[in-house]
């Protein structure tokens, strides 16, 4: 190729890079109408090209009329307000193996498509049939709570249920001091909604469950993240992110994290309050897991009595994904507010759903289902354990209870192109980037024990891994 062509083939790439980085800005909502673009010297150094580069691709952006010059003053945005986008608003990262994408490929695959990096349970392992007595038996029920809006703070039988579930996690909780959602996520979007504005930090764990990177995304908060150990955060460095970016929020699992199987130690959660009292933070813990554990773990709400932190929990991972119902616990003087915001995105209740809940959790069906399920996922955790060590992936540690597996892959492999590899054969793999807002955890996977029993898993993974080896590793 003549040397001139080669030459003004890659300025134009640079350009085409410049504008599109202006674009994302605009599409994630971080520059909105009448905002002031960075400096052509800010930006040049920022992506490392010339500042001609920039100018240029200003330029080119202003005969698009996405943006306008004003002498002396910069460039400003004149484009409408962009629609959110949430792929734009993140991490440039491949979107074959970004969060969002995960989901909709686990939520979208057939039943015959095996799907260990998903977050769920097979439908085999619910209890089916203790589901459909319940629905014969609310269909005999008042009509209400088939065809009627339920109230706002949620049918007052399964609070009341739930009050005394944890207070079983020595949590002290009223039934009015506890609010129906329709699932864990909506009881975090309500959360944020109630106490962040666009803009505000919030704290992570890393790795943390990758859709709270997406909803916080749809918040358009900063996220900061904080490693997790063994025994929870890391806590010399949770001081200092807490002292460095302040953060309103943070949201975590403390009794089976996800995805790493870790239990938070009372040590470390009497350090994570003091901190949290010190910078006035509040705490969000996610309880979904709750019911999967032999020995409960300790709880942030109940050392702290609710004061600063909130509990969220549901039944989706436990009884079923198709009956949608969650709660938030929280003080008492943030429930009005959080049943303003409830009416205002979903109206009222769902009476079908907690009525089934509550039907289930008195007729003594649950407890024995959850129990069973107790016992099937240790044997399968335990399984899943060995066949992955026989092909080099080492789970980074043995959780005592739980559906998931955070392993390390063999080493110079990276998980990412492996989830690709085992993609193209027809099965949905979880890779650590996506749970990793540092995206440090590129050589970590997620497995779901529960979704192993098919051996196409271990196969595939096994030849994906193979395909992903760099040439030196493979020989």
């Amino acid at each position: 190729m003549d040397q001139n062509v080669q030459s003004n083939t890659q300025s134009d790439t640079r350009i085409a890079t410049v504008m599109q980085a202006i674009r994302q800005m605009i599409g994630a909502r971080s520059l909105t109408p009448g905002a002031k673009l960075p400096s052509i010297r800010a930006f040049s150094a920022t992506l490392r090209v010339s500042k001609s580069t920039v100018v240029e691709a200003y330029e080119r952006l202003v005969a698009e009329g996405v943006i306008r010059s004003r002498p002396g003053s910069g460039y400003f945005v004149v484009a409408p307000l962009a629609p959110l986008s949430l792929v734009e608003a993140g991490p440039n990262v491949d979107r074959a193996v970004d969060p969002l994408w995960i989901s909709r490929q686990s939520l979208e695959a057939g039943e015959t498509m095996p799907k260990p990096g998903c977050g769920w349970l097979p439908a085999a392992w619910m209890p089916q049939e203790a589901i459909r007595r319940g629905l014969r038996t609310l269909s005999r029920g008042e009509d209400a709570v088939l065809t009627d809006y339920g109230t706002p703070l949620g049918l007052l039988a399964l609070r009341q249920m739930l009050a005394r579930r944890m207070a079983g996690h020595g949590i002290e909780a009223s039934p009015s001091q506890i609010i129906l959602t329709e699932s864990g996520t909506q009881a975090i979007d309500l959360i944020c909604r109630f106490l962040i504005e666009p803009g505000d930090t919030v704290l992570v764990d890393d790795p943390c469950y990758f859709n709270f990177h997406a909803l916080l995304r749809a918040h358009r908060a900063k996220v900061v993240s904080v490693p997790y150990t063994p025994t929870g955060p890391d806590i010399e460095l949770f001081a200092q992110v807490l002292a460095e970016h302040r953060p309103r929020l943070y949201i975590t699992n403390s009794g089976l994290h996800n995805p790493t199987g870790a239990v938070l130690s009372p040590v470390t959660a009497h350090r994570v309050l003091r901190l949290a009292e010190h910078f006035e933070l509040t705490i969000v813990e996610d309880d979904i897991f709750a019911d999967f554990e032999v020995t409960p773990a300790p709880r942030l709400a109940a050392f702290d009595g609710l004061d600063r932190v909130i509990q969220i929990g549901s039944f989706s991972k436990t009884l079923s994904a198709s009956v949608r119902c969650g709660y938030i616990a929280a003080r008492p003087a943030w429930i009005e507010g959080l049943i303003d915001l409830k009416i205002a995105t979903s109206f009222g209740g769902t009476n079908l759903s907690a009525g089934l809940v509550l039907a289930l959790l008195t007729d003594g069906s649950y407890r024995k289902h959850v129990e069973s399920l107790r016992q099937r996922l240790a044997k399968a955790m335990a399984e899943a354990s060995s066949r992955l060590k026989a092909i080099g992936i080492a789970p980074w540690i043995e959780p005592p209870a739980g559906m998931f597996l955070w392993c390390r892959l063999p080493d110079g492999v990276d998980a990412a192109d492996v989830a690709r590899h085992a993609l193209n054969d027809g099965i949905v793999l979880a890779p650590g980037n996506v749970f990793s807002l540092s995206q440090t955890a590129g050589s970590f996977m997620r497995f779901n024990v529960a979704q192993m029993a098919d051996p196409r898993v271990l196969t595939v993974t096994d030849t994906a891994i193979r395909a992903a080896k760099p040439p030196a590793a493979a020989r």
